[in-house]
């Protein structure tokens, strides 16, 4: 997909207690925004943006999720009935509605949601040959950087890409300030790695040369099997630091919870997913301050 953009592709100018304020953005500045991304399917890419961004509401961040998936796994997961959808990324895409129109509430406090719908899965056809096709969703983006009245100061921006390195991923990685992988601990964990590493490149070089990899979680771990702690050595000896320290174990609560339209952390908290995905909120908290400090 990356290789079909022209040189001339270029950007255009233009109910969870709050545990203490622990912000990776300091208030008053534009948001981080942050591609969960990885063209395999099947690995956590959904699950981590819903309770990613559960958890950074949950210790005071104000997060808004954009579903980019036309699944609509992410709305759907967060409670969002599609009747209820009256702008989507779709819309936002293709210039008929405004990105805060789109924003609707979940019933976790400081989360919000731009949802997804089918329709999304026709928007290539529809922009491919547009000059500004990669640029659309940063564009969008563009009105929450500049404070308005009455409206809220987000302080990140989690995009929930689809399982494929399409237009909707690249328009993620040419809008975003880093990509959060997430990596299921399986066999060929390190080859898709790979290939998506080889994207993220070609965006930098081409759409987004401050494009940055800001970690890579390992998802569905079972401390049963040999395999998952191989994958897990095989893929800290390869990325080093770049890989968090928080490991999401595999779990049933976190399996179930979006049948309930709900975060496995509002579904049940004290549950070993809630807890990983509670340190994995600090720890990009962390990192987000050392890079602030840098």
């Amino acid at each position: 997909m990356v290789n079909e953009l022209s040189s001339a592709d270029q950007p255009p100018a233009g109910d969870l207690a709050t545990t203490g304020p622990a912000p990776g953005v300091a208030p008053g500045r534009p948001p981080r925004v942050l591609a969960v991304a990885n063209q395999k399917g099947g690995v956590g890419k959904t699950t981590t943006a819903i309770n990613l961004g559960t958890a950074l509401a949950a210790i005071g961040e104000q997060v808004l999720i954009i579903d980019l998936d036309p699944q609509g796994n992410a709305s759907t997961g967060l409670g969002i009935d599609r009747r209820s959808r009256r702008y989507s990324t779709y819309d936002i895409l293709i210039g008929e509605a405004g990105l805060r129109d789109a924003v609707v509430e979940t019933a976790v406090p400081r989360l919000r949601l731009v949802p997804s719908t089918m329709d999304l899965s026709g928007l290539e056809l529809e922009i491919g040959q547009a000059r500004d096709r990669a640029f659309r969703l940063r564009n969008a983006l563009a009105p929450l950087n500049t404070p308005a009245p009455q409206a809220v100061s987000f302080s990140y921006v989690l995009v929930d890409c689809p399982p494929s390195l399409n237009l909707l991923t690249v328009n993620a990685m040419a809008a975003a300030h880093a990509i959060l992988v997430p990596l299921q601990c399986e066999f060929f964990a390190l080859e898709g790695l790979s290939q998506l590493l080889k994207t993220v490149d070609q965006v930098r070089e081409q759409l987004n040369p401050g494009l940055t990899i800001h970690g890579i979680v390992l998802t569905m771990y079972d401390a049963r099997n040999n395999l998952s702690g191989q994958v897990v050595a095989d893929v800290r000896e390869f990325m080093g630091s770049k890989v968090y320290d928080t490991i999401i174990p595999r779990n049933v609560r976190v399996s179930e919870a979006p049948s309930y339209g709900k975060p496995v952390l509002v579904y049940d908290l004290k549950c070993s997913g809630s807890e990983a995905y509670l340190r994995l909120a600090a720890e990009i908290i962390q990192r987000e301050q050392e890079l602030c400090a840098g």
